[in-house]
């Protein structure tokens, strides 16, 4: 069984999109996992239309493990600057470190070294970290692949406080490592050590527990918190390990677990990010197990959680994720290459066509960028319930020598202050996709 895409953390229409947690930017800014409001949408608007013959204009890029390291993570982008995690290896035990670089050329603001905890995962596959920064109220928020949680300052990236979520949570380090991305929500920071660590809410200006949910022993997965007041009542979305009613809801006002569903069979990991529109959670695992939904209606001071179908194979997203536009789910399924799904109706897929092959995706001023795993390539596509259509397309300069053969490219695009960053492991591309001047 293939059990590389673990590592790809991996990783709407605004009517749709869960609620901006308090202090995130919306603008230009891509501040945390899938951007400004955890759903793969970037807030870009005016991109170029057409990409000239070799795509569009790299305007600089870092190619040295020291630059920006060894990881599966994507970049943050906040106020001209770029964030990103990795390591100084491409193995398990290698020191993690987060850096930030200016977002106009790529020069170094600083980088800090972290203290990187002892802790096994199988890194077959390429070590290093795997999630994405958040960046919050002038500071920036990481997890570490063997549980390190740790706060800097976003201005000189001094460490303000670190905490591990296996030692101080009794949390269970994922297969793959800790791959989760850590939600801030006013001013509370969120996220899941899995097991006996079930879910904690700490105080994100000193790391001080708020609570800690423990209604739920399932393995922390590959997934990262999503926030939704459906049903009336704000909660927390996540999906865990579990190999069935892996899909929860946690109340945020105190941590009591109000639902779990989610009947599809889960096996090996479970990654993508659950999609929010409006009072309905959408979710999909690979592995075969296909993809779900569930409505949320209020339930006296509860919420109660009805599945719209079960077992739905059409949509098997291993890793990269998926996105709603419109009323359409788009993404990646083992089940038929990349597809567009009626995310209520369930059913068959819309339409299904093998495209640039297996990848994640995000979306930008009207396209899909799909970026591929196997080579690099990125194709943008027009999202229509009628059929995949390609607009253009181009393939990275070069593929990273360092990541293990296994691996792939899994980090996802991100699109922010006009420019497309792409990474392979240890290689960092910055695009211009600005109009006149690629």
């Amino acid at each position: 069984m293939r059990v590389a895409a673990c590592l790809a953390l991996l990783t709407a229409a605004s009517a749709f999109a869960a609620p901006v947690p308090a202090g995130k930017s919306a603008g230009s800014d891509w501040p945390q996992w899938r951007g400004p409001n955890r759903d793969g949408h970037s807030a870009e608007k005016g991109l170029i239309d057409k990409f000239p013959d070799g795509g569009p204009k790299l305007l600089w890029k870092k190619t040295e493990l020291a630059d920006v390291g060894a990881g599966y993570g994507s970049p943050a982008v906040v106020g001209g600057k770029m964030y990103l995690i990795g390591a100084d290896g491409a193995k398990g035990g290698a020191t993690e470190f987060v850096t930030c670089l200016n977002v106009k050329d790529g020069s170094p603001v600083w980088q800090t070294k972290l203290t990187t905890s002892a802790g096994k995962f199988l890194d077959a596959w390429g070590g290093g970290p795997r999630a994405t920064p958040t960046i919050d109220g002038g500071f920036v928020y990481i997890l570490g692949s063997t549980g390190d949680l740790v706060c800097l300052t976003a201005d000189k990236g001094e460490v303000k406080w670190t905490k591990n979520l296996v030692k101080d949570f009794g949390g269970g380090i994922p297969t793959w490592g800790y791959s989760e991305s850590v939600l801030i929500d006013g001013d509370t920071l969120v996220c899941t050590p899995g097991g006996k660590g079930g879910m904690v809410a700490l105080k994100k200006a000193d790391g001080a527990t708020v609570w800690q949910c423990k209604d739920f022993t399932d393995g922390a997965g590959y997934s990262s918190v999503v926030i939704t007041e459906a049903g009336g009542v704000k909660q927390y979305v996540q999906q865990t390990q579990a190999m069935k009613g892996g899909v929860i809801g946690v109340r945020a006002a105190d941590g009591k677990l109000l639902w779990k569903a989610g009947e599809i069979v889960r096996a090996t990991a479970v990654i993508p990010t659950p999609v929010i529109a409006g009072e309905y959670v959408f979710f999909t695992s690979g592995y075969g197990a296909g993809c779900g939904c569930v409505k949320l209606d209020k339930d006296g001071d509860g919420v109660k959680a009805t599945e719209l179908y079960k077992l739905n194979k059409a949509l098997q997203n291993h890793h990269g994720g998926v996105v709603l536009v419109g009323d359409y789910i788009y993404g990646h399924s083992d089940a038929g290459g990349w597809v567009c799904f009626d995310y209520k109706k369930g059913g068959d897929a819309v339409w299904a066509k093998q495209g640039i092959g297996k990848g994640s995706c995000t979306f930008a001023d009207g396209l899909l960028y799909c970026y591929s795993e196997s080579n690099g390539k990125l194709a943008r596509v027009r999202p229509t319930e009628k059929e995949y259509t390609e607009v253009d397309s181009f393939t990275l300069p070069a593929l990273s020598q360092l990541r293990p053969k296994q691996g792939r490219v899994w980090p996802h695009p991100v699109i922010a202050d006009g420019k497309l960053f792409l990474r392979d492991f240890d290689l960092l591309y910055v695009f211009d996709l600005s109009k006149g001047k690629s």
